[in-house]
């Protein structure tokens, strides 16, 4: 049974290269928006940070000690005249044969040039006695030392990881330009799979695909949200896509409780036959087809559209294996391209641990592992059991191996490619 919506120009049987060229140029960046430092983690930043004072701002202790002046490292005994703490410096200039009481990351008072630490003096009432020489380490933290006013600290672009926040808190931020995030819908077809936790019939099984694809694309930096689950039902999946506005065109008064999507994942319902009821339904909605079907295995049913209100639909197979293959190689890249960052797969190439046999004629993504070989070259070895229904599998790769259409066999030691799975 082929689907009722309107297909581009061969939309079906695409090489993944060219079916992911299709759903990029549908992909538009989708802006900025401004976050809080505390709300920014793993968001792409969408300008240039600049430091607007020097870091530390003074010359400032290393060790807890005494601030000194070289000069007066004789071995005579100094007056203790004041405390320099964190946060509370000293205001005077120290003059000769004094020594001021300080800590690690107070300001070094004026005059003095180094710290005597605490190990290497001795007290006694308000004399200090310092058994360092001039040439002992200053410990001395100086002016400037980790920044200075002016320098570029962050590029538009960057991913905010912890480290890159803390020094966008360091440099005095409190709020930043990002990337908007790409809202993305994710509902789940199939009579055949109940919500885990719920009562399986005789004849079903636990949807273990949602609460990962859902994970995937948050870590992917989306804003996404799970929906109930649709079973095979033409009039449900058209109700529940209905439910979902576009953020494109939705109104500012849209409630809270009401997702305004770019993008909406259906995972199942996009087989062939009686039950590939996913694509006939949201013809109705106005489904124009890009993609129909994928010269891949597995996901061979991957399909991609857009709705007549601006929405943009990925369909994924049903087993979670062939869903999980196939978001790395389309959702992943549609997240970054609508943040503006450069789509990927970033591929890269390692050595086969055990041979392979000949290739189909479909594209071969296998879920593999990488080992590491006591010469140092990177090995990858491909699971032997790559039926698309198996999470187990899934959990343990780290990596997908890809196999060319019609590639021959493979001998331990040869060159192939792989796409490094983002385990967390």
């Amino acid at each position: 049974m082929s689907s009722n919506a309107p297909s581009s120009a061969d939309a079906r049987n695409l090489t993944v290269e060219e079916a992911r060229r299709r759903m990029l140029a549908r992909a538009a960046f989708l802006g900025v928006e401004t976050a809080h430092l505390y709300d920014a983690a793993g968001r792409m930043l969408a300008e240039d940070v600049l430091a607007i004072r020097d870091q530390p701002p003074f010359d400032a202790s290393a060790m807890d000690g005494w601030a000194v002046r070289a000069a007066d490292l004789n071995g005579q005994p100094l007056r203790i005249v004041g405390e320099s703490a964190a946060g509370h410096g000293y205001s005077e200039t120290l003059q000769a044969g004094e020594t001021v009481r300080i800590f690690t990351g107070a300001p070094i008072p004026a005059g003095a040039d180094r710290v005597v630490i605490q190990e290497e003096a001795d007290r006694v009432g308000d004399l200090l006695t310092p058994r360092a020489t001039p040439d002992a380490p200053a410990f001395v933290r100086p002016r400037g030392g980790d920044f200075r006013a002016g320098d570029m600290l962050l590029h538009s672009g960057d991913i905010l990881t912890p480290w890159r926040l803390a020094l966008a808190a360091a440099a005095g931020r409190t709020a930043l330009a990002v990337a908007r995030r790409p809202r993305i819908a994710i509902l789940t077809g199939g009579d055949e799979v109940v919500a885990p936790g719920g009562a399986p019939g005789p004849w079903q099984i636990f949807d273990s695909g949602s609460a990962g694809l859902l994970a995937l694309a948050r870590q992917w930096g989306a804003e996404a949200r799970g929906y109930p689950l649709i079973g095979d039902d033409e009039d449900a999946i058209v109700a529940q896509a209905s439910e979902i506005t576009s953020a494109v065109t939705a109104p500012a008064n849209v409630s809270a409780s009401q997702f305004s999507a770019d993008l909406i994942v259906l995972m199942g319902g996009a087989s062939v036959g009686e039950h590939d009821l996913a694509k006939p339904a949201l013809a109705r909605l106005g489904l124009v087809l890009d993609v129909e079907t994928v010269k891949v295995r597995p996901g061979k049913p991957t399909w991609f559209g857009k709705l007549a209100d601006g929405r943009l639909v990925l369909g994924l197979p049903g087993n979670p294996a062939s869903a999980f293959v196939c978001a790395e190689l389309f959702l992943r890249p549609l997240v970054e391209a609508m943040t503006g960052a450069t789509p990927g797969p970033i591929m890269e190439t390692a050595a086969l641990a055990a041979a392979l046999p000949a290739n189909g004629p479909r594209e071969h993504w296998m879920r593999a592992r990488l080992e590491s070989g006591q010469d140092g070259v990177a090995r990858i070895r491909a699971f032997p059991d790559q039926e698309s229904s198996l999470v187990t599998v899934f959990a343990q790769a780290d990596a997908l191996l890809v196999r060319p259409a019609g590639a021959g066999a493979a001998a331990p030691g040869d060159i192939v490619r792989m796409l490094r799975l983002g385990r967390v």
